[in-house]
């Protein structure tokens, strides 16, 4: 992706300028943004979607004053009537069970994949919306069938209502409001509240992105620490060796306070965590494994053996990203160096690699590819379209 060639999708302006003006600073309306982005993409597949099992999906209906929340799945017969104004349904992750929401979510690739999350699409009858709420996100709302009206204000001391099963806000005013028809976007940064109403039947689709939370991220970067530490244990010999030096205390006196934990033991094991947790090498491939972890709830089928002559494309679950020592895909870390790491990590950035690249890779890495391929992670060219950005 060229960065600094404008583009209708933001409005005429480059990634690189749409991410110094507007990217968690202010909003941006679009119109005419992307016509016929889900060609095709009609409420009947949406609520096909939201009856699966392995689909996250949620019905919200207004009654008056009154809201209700449904988890999903939700079946076609579970549905209020079209004819019944004021209920939507949402329906996350599109983008890993459709290939033209996938290529969607491909044209915002111009902010980091670490960020970028999900297609979430929402059928509205007319009236219907989730009531006025702030993300703790920056989004991009696309009006794919209908139209919406936007009513959107920034939220210095954001407060909840109490009285609905939603994160709704309470005394929200909207500083702007805007009618978004078909094509039409609106970019949205953290902090601003909004409340889209459907004015008929609509389908908006919400480009989403992941904003993990410092003590999550720490927390499963710590725990990926440890995993690893114990495995280099196994891997370091017997009990007493540098790696695995137990505990002694030839010293310890007799206690009258058996119950007290020896101070002695607390710095041997404080001494273990910060020797563990100092590795930056180790911070980054856990930062690296958990960023690229496919969303929860995420399978993939295994493939027979399959001829790779036709290049390799990635599996629209599959998250692949890297950094300078290590490529991550689906939550594993791949040592790569040299000429391997130059295309694996092209492969990453494009999402496809092509036939010539693969004759430059060696056995190895083909090898792990033909792995991948048969874990279902990836697949081969020939199989059918790939992962491609028709921007």
């Amino acid at each position: 992706m060229d960065t600094l060639r404008p583009t209708a999708l933001l409005g005429g302006l480059s990634p690189a300028l749409f991410m110094r003006r507007h990217w968690q600073k202010k909003p941006l309306l679009v119109r005419g943004a992307l016509a016929d982005a889900l060609p095709g993409f009609d409420r009947r597949r949406l609520f096909a979607l939201a009856a699966r099992d392995d689909v996250e999906s949620r019905l919200v209906v207004r009654d008056g004053e009154r809201w209700s929340l449904r988890p999903g799945p939700v079946a076609r017969r579970a549905l209020p009537p079209l004819a019944k104004p004021g209920w939507s349904l949402l329906v996350q992750g599109v983008d890993l069970h459709d290939d033209a929401a996938h290529r969607l979510l491909q044209r915002f690739r111009f902010v980091p994949d670490a960020r970028l999350d999900d297609v979430m699409l929402s059928y509205a009858s007319d009236g219907g919306g989730v009531g006025p709420h702030i993300d703790s996100y920056d989004v991009f709302l696309l009006q794919i069938a209908g139209q919406r009206r936007w009513r959107v204000g920034r939220v210095a001391r954001p407060r909840l209502r109490d009285d609905v099963p939603l994160k709704m806000l309470a005394g929200f005013v909207a500083a702007e409001e805007w009618l978004l028809e078909p094509g039409d976007m609106l970019y949205l940064p953290p902090g601003w509240g909004h409340d889209g109403i459907a004015v008929g039947e609509c389908i908006t689709a919400s480009i989403g992105f992941r904003a993990p939370a410092a003590a999550g991220l720490a927390a499963d970067a710590l725990q990926r620490i440890a995993d690893a530490a114990l495995d280099a244990t196994e891997e370091a010999g017997p009990a007493g060796s540098t790696r695995n030096r137990l505990y002694t205390d030839r010293g310890q006196a007799a206690t009258a306070s058996p119950a007290r934990i020896p101070e002695a033991l607390q710095r041997f094991a404080d001494a273990a965590v910060v020797r563990a947790a100092a590795d930056a090498g180790a911070r980054q491939r856990a930062l690296g494994e958990a960023l690229s972890e496919p969303k929860p709830g995420t399978w993939f089928e295994r493939s027979p053996p399959a001829r790779l002559a036709a290049g390799v494309v990635l599996d629209r679950r599959s998250r692949m990203l890297y950094d300078d020592a290590h490529v991550y895909l689906n939550g594993e870390a791949f040592r790569a160096g040299g000429r391997d790491a130059t295309l694996m990590r092209a492969f990453a950035d494009a999402r496809r690699l092509e036939p010539a690249a693969l004759t430059r890779l060696s056995s190895e890495a083909r090898g792990l590819l033909a792995r991948w391929v048969e874990a279902g992670w990836c697949r081969g060219n020939e199989e059918g379209a790939g992962d491609r950005d028709d921007e």
